[in-house]
């Protein structure tokens, strides 16, 4: 299949191709970040739209804590990588974990349905249902920072056992990732990475 590198925005109506472009074409990981503060009502806007997305079951597995406080922010520093070290300047971090026992609010996120039994017994089912759909979560707070004006920067760098051993000691949440808010320090040192062709990476049938 040759790769036609189609122009995503060409014949999209106005506000359509400005979505995209604010949650694709423009937007870059920051390496650096500068110490702007994310106001406290963003992050609230931020949850409002991610928790509107959808999952599995509409489970909504994943848990949100904001570390907003230099002195918050250092309880993280132990778990994170050298390389991670500096994206603590950033204006807020994200623990984006995932709740084990999920299933127990299906009765109120799944009125229609209830599908509850088939967790209680099954902890690898639920695991990886919880896993699945709170990293999938993960994606929609990048795409809604985006959307509020933030810079999102995933970090996978960590030790997530001594990040829940530090904010998840009952057992209950796991971390899956981190995820930087706020505002590059600059504009981009260095050329987007490049992607794989359409080519390399989809199937049509």
């Amino acid at each position: 299949m040759p790769d036609t590198h189609l122009p995503v925005t060409d014949q999209l109506p106005n506000d359509i191709a400005l979505a995209a472009d604010r949650l694709f074409l423009s937007a870059r990981t920051p390496q650096s970040w500068s110490d702007q503060p994310v106001p406290v009502e963003t992050l609230h806007r931020l949850y409002e739209l991610v928790r509107l997305a959808p999952t599995a079951f509409n489970g909504s597995p994943a848990r949100f804590v904001f570390l907003t406080t230099p002195e918050a922010k250092e309880r993280l520093r132990p778990a994170l990588s050298r390389g991670n070290q500096s994206k603590l300047t950033a204006g807020a971090i994200a623990i984006v974990a995932y709740d084990r026992r999920f299933f127990e609010h299906l009765p109120l996120l799944s009125p229609h349905y209830d599908p509850s039994p088939m967790f209680v017994d099954e902890p690898s089912l639920a695991e990886t249902t919880a896993f699945r759909n709170g990293t999938l979560q993960a994606g929609y707070l990048i795409l809604a920072a985006r959307l509020l004006g933030l810079d999102a920067g995933p970090m996978s760098g960590f030790d997530a056992e001594a990040v829940d051993a530090e904010f998840f000691a009952d057992g209950r949440l796991r971390t899956n990732l981190l995820v930087a808010l706020g505002h590059a320090d600059g504009p981009p040192s260095r050329p987007r990475a490049p992607r794989l062709d359409e080519s390399k990476a989809v199937v049509i049938l």
